[in-house]
């Protein structure tokens, strides 16, 4: 926190960041805002209460924030309480039946709980959902398949009760946001047939913004953002720059699947997507309803 040497001093420079603020402020009032959240900002409790905080504030202003949280430590931790083995296959965690029991007691009865009740203390109306209310995510199982070289088959891989978003319900959403109630997300989704399946969050919150129309989607997480080969912030970037990237190798591991759910938000709609360092304290602000904003803008 900067240091004033007097209360004038401190006055105007808090003066400042209102008026910087204000245009912002206007352009997304009655807006929709969806912010993936996971990462520290899940697990250090300044951090938590600072995200907390931000949500409500949005709200108070006019903003209409929709939530969708991760929970993934909370769930190794779990996992391990109970001495079940947890495998990952190309980023996915493989979900067997005892695994998906744990996935949906971890993110629907304890993590979406917890978020939705710091929210409500910081004087905000939320509530917590899972993809099986309202049939809110319909989902359907994830195939997948890893190319093993020339002249060789791919391999199918069974991630178990791994899922997709094929269908997202919308108008529930849109009911809430409209008796003033703030949407928070636990990412796991329900078929036709009743079966449960988990889902990766930063693709739960690509298909909500875009179902909505959301005019942001903020991507919490525990980088500065898009890094160039230097290790220096890529803050502005488009579809052709993410191709780019995928080829000469700057982009990898997790970053990969990341950027291709922003793009595919843009795609169905959402004006702009920011991955955000979610370390920092009132980043969602700072992104938000400041000149500079912080982390890396994609858009089409």
């Amino acid at each position: 926190m900067p240091i004033f040497s007097n209360p004038a001093e401190r006055a105007r420079a808090q003066s400042r960041v209102l008026i910087e603020s204000l245009p912002y402020l206007r352009a997304y009032h009655g807006q929709t805002v969806v912010i993936k959240y996971g990462g520290h900002a899940m697990t250090e409790e300044g951090l938590k209460l600072a995200f907390a905080r931000n949500i409500s504030l949005l709200k108070l202003v006019g903003i209409h924030p929709v939530v969708v949280h991760g929970g993934g430590p909370q769930i190794n931790e779990m996992l391990g309480r109970l001495a079940i083995k947890s495998e990952f296959r190309q980023g996915h965690r493989v979900t067997d039946q005892a695994t998906m029991d744990v996935v949906e007691m971890v993110l629907v009865g304890s993590v979406n709980k917890s978020v939705v009740n710091l929210i409500n203390k910081t004087g905000a109306r939320a509530v917590g959902l899972s993809g099986k209310d309202g049939m809110l995510l319909e989902a359907e199982k994830l195939s997948m398949t890893v190319n093993r070289g020339q002249d060789m088959p791919p391999e199918i891989i069974d991630l178990g009760s791994v899922g997709r978003v094929k269908r997202v319900n919308a108008q529930l959403l849109r009911s809430l946001i409209q008796d003033d109630f703030i949407p928070v997300i636990a990412p796991v989704g329900v078929d036709g047939e009743g079966c449960t399946y988990n889902i990766n969050a930063d693709s739960v919150a690509g298909a909500v913004a875009g179902a909505l129309k959301a005019r942001r989607l903020l991507m919490l997480t525990d980088v500065a953002g898009i890094l160039d080969r230097e290790g220096s912030l890529v803050e502005h970037a488009n579809a052709d720059d993410i191709f780019r990237m995928k080829n000469d190798g700057t982009l990898t591991g997790g970053m990969i699947p990341k950027v291709d759910c922003c793009l595919a938000a843009l795609e169905a709609g959402v004006e702009k997507v920011t991955i955000v360092d979610g370390r920092v304290e009132n980043c969602v602000l700072l992104e938000l309803l400041t000149d500079q904003g912080i982390g890396t803008q994609l858009e089409k």
